[in-house]
């Protein structure tokens, strides 16, 4: 089938596509689940956000593999379009653009693809770099992946290439293999709504994948996010394969509203049908029962949960930097009482992964003392399923208190005074 009619068939399923539509097996299918496990998971999972991203460049085969020596659960792959069809994993520093090469790859100091720099409109935002649409899987492996968080280490720079999915997902099963334990994938489906458009759509070609690697089933430890609504509803009619409702916000205010503005404001695909409703929306009861319909968990943004405020002692509506270390940021904050979003998506029968846990001081909110240890403790005490972290290591030490301190007899498991299925926790 020609790409562009492909395209445009993928989208009138996605536009045809309602909640009330969706197999209503779904829900039954997440309750037998509950019934057989008698409760959630008691073990969050580690989530390793774009791979060990906290170390080594995002998106790179040698980060994931890191991730997993760490001990992390799940790996994330940010999953993009190629011209030629191919999926690889990729993401863009700013806005959320992902399509966008510019500055997680050394393209930009790569003289035979100058001409390919332009502009383009992703979710309704101009912008200017390389685009992965415009590349061939040939072309893109040339390129190498660079750091795009300057405070972070550059030493890694130019070394490594950009994976497809399929070199992922072997990745995952030969680790899998290897460590006698089941590492799971979770693919984010990027700019649906703009990959359709260009006669790209992600959908069938992230469940083609998944088949051929034999993890297209419900028993296969696979969650398939996205900040779009309906092509997480053309894929539950497609797949059995766990999905996630990703929910984003702009920024936040003084007072610790998280604030709406557009491409964060709402999922895109209800932009460009005129849908009022928000991310927040989204968020209410009754959003979560609708979200409920279709997919298996939320993956928000993690000041919906818990938020912070900043100190304004001279009211001129700016925050104040109340550390004296000569910047404003995070560790000027202060924490507020936590939301009821866990327990409300948690009694519409949702997971709840919040993102991106980070250890940098500037990151960290004053309460937590500097410590992102105790930023991990206090969200998992919240009752969160899983987290996505940049830094596995840190997320999996502080799941180890958390373990410790609510199962105490887990202590003779890392003693090895204890060993079999009781210890499975710590693993």
């Amino acid at each position: 089938m020609p790409t562009m009619l492909a395209g445009r068939l993928t989208a009138a399923l996605l536009l045809a596509v309602s909640p009330m539509t969706i197999d209503t097996t779904h829900a039954q299918e997440r309750a037998a689940e509950a019934a057989r496990s008698g409760a959630r998971a008691a073990v969050p999972l580690v989530i390793a956000h774009r791979g060990a991203s906290g170390y080594l460049p995002d998106h790179t085969l040698e980060g994931y593999a890191l991730a997993i020596e760490l001990g992390a659960d799940y790996v994330e792959p940010d999953l993009v379009a190629t011209r030629d069809g191919v999926l690889i994993a990729r993401h863009e520093l700013i806005a959320r653009h992902e399509p966008n090469l510019i500055a997680t790859t050394d393209v930009a100091a790569r003289p035979e693809f100058a001409s390919r720099k332009r502009t383009a409109v992703v979710d309704g935002v101009i912008e200017e770099g390389f685009f992965a649409s415009d590349f061939t899987l040939a072309e893109i492996k040339t390129l190498r992946a660079i750091q795009p968080l300057s405070e972070r280490d550059q030493s890694f720079n130019g070394r490594f290439r950009i994976p497809t999915f399929a070199e992922i997902l072997e990745l995952v099963r030969r680790k899998s293999a290897e460590q006698g334990r089941a590492i799971g994938v979770y693919p984010e489906t990027k700019h649906p709504t703009y990959h359709r458009d260009l006669g790209l759509p992600l959908e069938d070609r992230v469940l083609d994948e998944l088949t051929r690697a034999g993890m297209n089933h419900r028993g296969a430890p696979v969650f398939i996010q996205s900040f779009e609504v309906s092509n997480l509803q053309y894929l539950r009619t497609r797949t059995r394969v766990k999905l996630v409702q990703l929910i984003d916000g702009d920024s936040v205010a003084n007072d610790g509203t998280v604030t709406l503005a557009p491409p964060f404001d709402r999922p895109y695909d209800f932009a460009v049908r005129g849908d009022p409703r928000t991310f927040k929306d989204l968020l209410t009861p009754a959003g979560l029962r609708e979200i409920a319909t279709y997919a298996d968990g939320i993956g928000p943004w993690k000041p919906y949960l818990i938020s912070s405020k900043c100190t304004d002692a001279n009211n001129d509506g700016q925050c104040d930097d109340v550390n004296g270390d000569g910047r404003v940021d995070e560790a000027d904050r202060t924490l507020l009482a936590p939301t009821t979003v866990v327990a409300d998506a948690h009694a519409a029968g949702l997971l709840v992964h919040p993102f991106t846990f980070r250890s940098e001081q500037r990151r960290l909110a004053r309460d937590y003392a500097g410590n992102p240890i105790n930023e991990y403790l206090k969200f998992y005490e919240l009752g969160v399923d899983g987290l996505f972290s940049d830094f596995t290591d840190t997320a999996r030490s502080a799941r180890f208190m958390f373990l410790l301190k609510t199962r105490p007899e887990l202590a003779q498991c890392l003693t090895g005074e204890q060993r079999g299925r009781a210890c499975d926790a710590l693993r």
